[in-house]
This record gives C-alpha cells, structure tokens and sequence, in this order.
C-alpha cells in the first residue's frame, strides 16, 4: 500500500503513545526492588530490543498500514522480547499497553484478538510461575487479564469500524469527485459541440447563403453583359451589396456579436429587410407582414427567427421558382410565430434530401425549444411554419 499522509500522521502519534507508554514500562521495571537487580537489568534489555524491533521492523507497518504477513512477522519477534521480560519481571507486562492496541492495528479483528489472547495469556503464566499459588493468579493477574481481553476486543472492534466507514467515506468522496470531474468533462464536450453546431448554423445562414447569392447575381449579370449592359450592372451592384453585407456577418461571427441585421433595430424592421433585399437580388415579390407589436423579445429568439427567414428565403431562391414570397412575424400567447410562404413548385417534405438547410433550421430552433412545421405539395407551394417561445 502506497504511503499515505493519514498514515504518516497515525505513526507519529502512535510514536508519541510508544514512547510514553513504553517509557513508564521502563520505569516500573526499573524501580520493581523486589526482583533482583540482574533479572531487571535483563528485562531491561528486552525491552529495548522490543523498542528497537519497533523503530526497525513495526512502525514501517503501522506508517504503510500493512495488514498482510509481514504483521504476523512483527507480533512473533515481539514475543520473542515480551515474554522473557515478563518472565524475569512481572511489572513488564505493562508492555501490553503498547502491543494490544498495535494488534487492532495491523490485524483484523479475528486475528487481532487471538494475539491478545496469546499475549495475556503469556502474561497470567509468567505471574503464576512467580508465586506459583493459583489462588494468588486467579484474583490478580486473570481478571485482569481477561478485563484487557474483553476490552481490547470490544474497543478494537469499535475502532476497526470506525476506520472502515472513514475509508468507505474516502473512496464515497474520491468516488463522487471522480464523478464530477467526468460531469465536467461531459458538459465541457457537450458545450463544445453545441458551440460548433451553432457556428456551423451561423456560417451556413450567412456567409455560404450569401455567397451563394452573389454567385447567382453575377452570373446572371454575365449573362446580360452583353444585351442588357444596364441590368448586368445593377445585378453587379447587388452582388456588391451582398459581398458587404456578408463580410460584416462574418466579422460579426468572429466577435460572437448580435447579427447586424438585428443590430440597433427591433425583429419586425430585420425582417422587412430581409423581404426588400429578396426582392432586390431576385426580382420575385416578397411581402413583410407584422401582425402588431410584438414586444420585447430575447435575443437568442430573434436569432433564431432571423436565421430561419433567411434559410426559408434562400430555399425559395435555389428552388421554388416562386412568383410570390409571403413573410409573417405575430405574437401567440405562449411566444412567437414566423411563417415563410411561397407559390413555387412545391415537394413532398418526407423526400427531402439531407442537406443541411431543414435540418440546421430545426436544430436551432430546437435549442430554444420550439418547433419547426413544414407544409408543402408539389406543385402548390410551401409553408415553412417556425414558432418559439418568448420567456
């Protein structure tokens, strides 16, 4: 397991328990003046060398949090140090203290607990090998014995829960970071999708309808070059008027600006324009209707209305071979209607091919979460029908 900084922090303060608890171990050994000086100075020096098995071999361990072999490695080297000093002095089993809460430690419970056993086990015998009066053992060292068994036991336990729930909640935490990292990523990628769905709209409402506009103008004006040099001209105008106006759209696309045709004027007057320039560059009427105020509207609505004229008009032009173009803008209670119609040759909506002019329309208009209505048969024109809502 990988070095974590709640177990460095739980090393140094079991550290600081270590020292203290094993400290007073020392000191009761010490000051035993009941046993003879050389079994003290001999358990003594077990001690140290159960101190030094710690620093070496235990508190890589409890820092690593390691619950495999290597624990069971640790608690037999322990004993091999606990039990001749419990043995040549009674008061070491104070050690105890320090082994017990380390076996809840680096073990889980079943295990755990039969190291204590063993442990106060050891203990209880080396304190009945030094009065050897079992009477003696059964009012001192077993009860107590058994009081750190059963305790250790219940308040191992408890702690071996407490930890799994904190590291239940850890990976719960890391869990639902990682899950908000992806929703990110997510909404991120979608974000990024919708941007470029709305540019493709833009360019395809604008730059390539006006382009394709002024194709037509000036071929129609290479083919009037010669018997009409009047007319070519001012279809050459047109053509002009167009190339402006469209490079002002991109240059606006590029700004993430309000379209100029919506810029410093209400929806009704974009749309009467859009009506007169039809007019202008194909020659077919096409008349603006507004069906009375229609109040303050979002810009993202007008954007959406201005765009869907402008695919519905450029329709017309590639393909209806209309004679007259009818525009509508009315207000309805939930939000606004915008209807295009024509007189033209008309299609059959299902047999639409999979241009991108129908289908970007409605995309769009979906986003604003309104509606798009085609009517249309051939031979008896179309209605192109959008309406949004305003709120």
């Amino acid at each position: 397991m990988s070095r974590q900084p709640s177990g460095l922090l739980r090393s140094h303060l079991w550290d600081g328990y270590f020292v203290l608890a094993g400290g007073a171990t020392l000191a009761f050994v010490a000051t035993a003046d009941h046993e003879p000086a050389v079994a003290r100075a001999w358990a003594t020096a077990s001690l140290f060398g159960l101190a030094l098995w710690y620093v070496c071999y235990g508190r890589g361990l409890i820092r690593e949090e390691v619950e495999d072999r290597r624990s069971y490695v640790y608690f037999a080297g322990a004993a091999l140090f606990f039990v001749p000093a419990v043995v040549l002095v009674t008061a070491a089993s104070y050690a105890l203290l320090v082994l017990c809460p380390q076996a809840f430690m680096l073990m889980r419970t079943v295990p755990a607990i039969g190291v204590v056993v063993a442990f106060n086990v050891t203990d209880v015998v080396a304190a009945h090998l030094d009065t050897r009066d079992w009477a003696d053992t059964a009012r001192g060292p077993l009860p107590v014995a058994l009081m750190v068994i059963v305790g250790s036991a219940a308040f191992g336990s408890w702690a071996r829960q407490v930890s799994a729930q904190n590291e239940e909640r850890a990976r719960l935490i890391a869990q639902l970071d990682g899950s908000r990292a992806e929703v990110a990523r997510l909404s991120h990628t979608a974000g990024v999708l919708a941007e470029r769905q709305r540019l493709a709209g833009d360019v395809h409402d604008t730059v390539a309808q006006g382009l394709t506009s002024m194709i037509m103008l000036i071929q129609a004006a290479a083919a009037e070059m010669d018997r009409d040099p009047g007319q070519a001209r001012r279809h050459l105008d047109l053509a002009l008027t167009s190339g402006r106006d469209n490079l002002a759209e991109a240059r606006a696309l590029v700004g993430a600006l309000t379209p100029t045709g919506l810029a410093g004027s209400s929806l009704p007057e974009a749309l009467r324009r859009l009506a007169d320039r039809f007019v202008k560059e194909t020659g077919v009427p096409a008349t603006f209707h507004g069906a009375g105020p229609v109040g303050e509207v979002a810009t993202a609505i007008e954007v959406v209305l201005l765009r869907a004229v402008q695919e519905s008009l450029a329709n017309v032009r590639r393909h209806a071979g209309a004679t007259r173009v009818d525009v509508r803008l009315e207000r309805v209670a939930d939000g606004l209607v915008v209807s295009v119609t024509d007189d033209g040759c008309g299609f059959a909506p299902d047999q639409v091919g999979g241009g991108y002019g129908l289908a970007g329309m409605r995309t769009r208009v979906e986003q604003v979460s309104g509606t798009v209505q085609v009517d249309s048969v051939p031979g008896r024109g179309t209605t192109v029908k959008v309406e949004v809502p305003n709120r």
